[in-house]
């Protein structure tokens, strides 16, 4: 994992688990097996309706609906950037009936930013699968002087605190790959916060900042039109969307990777079959063509993860951005 997110798809670890049991005390004998599921599950996700997490939850408990013959409903839980689902999950019966779509921000840099998090990303859920992620793609204005990524990196290093990239918002994932970026390079650059992606992308257009860790979706469109350049995307590999751009890793800072990333997340104690049956399903629901059409057309790569690995990479998540988080002075 440590030079970010590699694409895991294994076979599925398990089956349906059956339990038999009987009370010979009683005066009738009686045998009653329990297999997962046997009821509704409920997929929370932490954000209002409408957005790409709640788009996929929704995809998802689709497929997984039809793969484990039970109705799987998807509850809006939104509030204090994804925590108030996140920890409204992490407290409930660790059964498997009670899902979250976690996302970057819930379930791993908000361990890094905040000492009163009611919860722990690491210790109070079992992941089920990290199922897909999404790198960024360092933009600047087409009429920018930055030609490429090591222009930034000589730039920033010959003028700490004049670079400025716009983001939305402090502790988003756009955010963290700047603050990555800075503190990989040794570099100081100028975190400029919006109320959203579409102001900060509005003024990059305008020239009034000078770069921008952009979605590669929306960025990809300005691209195309010639407005925006592209430097580097923040993944370990070249971008389907954005075809002969490098990696930032490539070119110019070696070992530099920053994600945004999504997976499906029981309670901590949720037991090893009931994961094993829901990454099953995750599986499966992975190869479906109206998943792979969505994936493609949002630019998101398939992970996949195992529980075992999931958990793994969220415990490294939690890691480098805590110690990103310090390195910044951001924690509150």
């Amino acid at each position: 994992m440590s030079k970010g997110i590699r694409r895991q798809f294994l076979k599925r670890l398990g089956a349906m688990a059956m339990v038999a049991t009987a009370s010979l005390s009683a005066p009738l004998a009686q045998a009653a097996d329990s297999a997962f599921p046997d009821k509704p599950i409920t997929i929370v996700v932490p954000f209002p309706p409408g957005g790409s997490t709640d788009l996929l939850a929704r995809k998802i408990g689709e497929s997984l609906s039809t793969t484990l013959g039970e109705p799987v409903v998807v509850e809006n839980r939104g509030g204090a950037g994804g925590t108030v689902g996140a920890n409204y999950v992490a407290k409930s019966d660790p059964d498997g009936y009670t899902l979250l779509m976690g996302v970057t921000g819930s379930n791993a840099i908000s361990a890094a930013l905040r000492d009163d998090l009611p919860y722990s990303p690491v210790t109070d859920f079992n992941p089920v699968s990290i199922v897909i992620s999404s790198p960024l793609a360092l933009v600047v204005n087409a009429d920018s002087d930055f030609q490429s990524v090591q222009d930034v990196l000589d730039y920033a290093k010959a003028n700490p605190d004049t670079f400025t990239h716009g983001t939305p918002g402090v502790g988003t994932s756009m955010h963290m790959a700047g603050e990555l970026f800075a503190l990989d390079s040794g570099t100081k650059l100028v975190h400029v916060p919006y109320k959203g992606s579409a102001a900060a992308l509005q003024d990059l257009l305008g020239g009034r900042i000078d770069a921008m860790f952009g979605d590669i979706l929306v960025t990809s469109e300005y691209i195309s039109s010639g407005r925006l350049r592209p430097l580097g995307v923040t993944g370990t590999q070249e971008h389907y969307l954005l075809e002969g751009v490098p990696t930032i890793a490539d070119a110019g800072l070696p070992g530099y990777a920053a994600f945004s990333w999504q997976g499906l997340f029981a309670p901590a104690g949720t037991p090893d079959d009931v994961l094993a049956t829901l990454y099953g399903a995750i599986e499966a629901a992975l190869q479906t063509e109206d998943l792979q059409t969505l994936f493609r057309e949002r630019g998101f790569l398939v992970e996949g993860m195992t529980p075992a690995a999931s958990k793994d990479f969220i415990a490294a998540e939690v890691e480098k951005w805590t110690k990103v988080v310090d390195a910044a002075g951001l924690k509150k």
